[in-house]
């Protein structure tokens, strides 16, 4: 089971890339050049975590699988 559930926020999402290089399993660009899931487990928690944080607008929020609660953003 996934530690995280993942959400972008295409809105914000600049396709910047930055999450890829923490993360390359687990996050990719579609046509728009916007981040999308392709494998919530390809990458583990911390880089899934490293990816989120380097994301420049804070555009992947995590949470908590099992609980729910935000992880990140703060």
């Amino acid at each position: 089971m996934a530690r995280y559930r993942i959400e972008i926020n295409r809105e914000e999402c600049t396709g910047d890339s930055a999450c890829l290089q923490e993360a390359p399993n687990t996050f990719e660009l579609d046509d728009e050049g916007i981040i999308v899931v392709v494998n919530p487990e390809g990458d583990s928690p911390d880089e899934i975590l490293a990816a989120a944080e380097v994301c420049p607008t804070e555009a992947i929020i995590l949470y908590d699988a099992e609980t729910g609660e935000k992880v990140w953003p703060k």
